[in-house]
């Protein structure tokens, strides 16, 4: 049966596609969120502590290696690393999208878009350290905004200005209005509560 004007379909993330994205975006979008904010936050934990390294500790940037990079350190030097994980993110924000409805899309959208820049970045580092060409006439490998920005707070505005819409599409996912929760296919926000009027008393 066809649905009336008045009360139109809800909106699927899976309509016409199936299979994984599909489940992503519906089924298993919550756990899917989850699981990228953690390896979120863990790398977020990696800059702060670099970031306290050389500001609070005063290590020269060099040995300013942040956890992982102290028991590695050619993790804090290796571009593909870098590179991997703003493709990684690039991924996950793209796929886990069609997930997202109403005003949390729009934050979302606002993220994806930034890391695509961050990730052609990082693509320019990782060129550079292959190919040996170092582009701009610098001395080391260098990224377009690194020409006015030093590496490690350019890279810590990057990270901020892609998680902060990330945190407010997430928020505002969490806490749909209606007309919002009625197009997600997803659990995240749970389920609206159905208020049934009570059965009048028999005579």
């Amino acid at each position: 049966m066809a649905h009336s004007a008045a009360h139109p379909a809800p909106h699927s993330a899976s309509a016409g596609s199936t299979g994984l994205l599909a489940r992503l975006n519906g089924a298993h979008h919550k756990l899917a969120l989850n699981s990228f904010l953690v390896i979120v936050l863990a790398h977020w934990a990696e800059h702060l502590v670099q970031a306290y390294q050389i500001w609070v500790l005063g290590n020269p940037r060099p040995q300013a290696r942040g956890v992982l990079g102290q028991w590695f350190p050619w993790l804090v030097s290796s571009e593909w690393l870098h590179y991997g994980y703003a493709i990684v993110m690039l991924v996950f924000l793209f796929l886990l999208r069609p997930g997202f409805t109403g005003r949390a899309r729009t934050w979302w959208t606002i993220a994806l878009a930034i890391q695509f820049w961050h990730h052609i970045e990082h693509l320019l580092l990782l060129i550079q350290a292959q190919t040996g060409t170092i582009f701009f006439g610098q001395p080391v490998v260098t990224s377009v905004v690194q020409l006015i920005v030093p590496r490690v707070e350019l890279h810590l505005f990057y990270n901020s200005v892609v998680f902060i819409p990330m945190v407010v599409a997430m928020y505002l996912h969490l806490r749909p209005n209606e007309r919002e929760r009625e197009q997600m296919s997803c659990s995240c926000a749970g389920h609206r509560s159905e208020v049934r009027p009570l059965a009048p008393h028999a005579a």
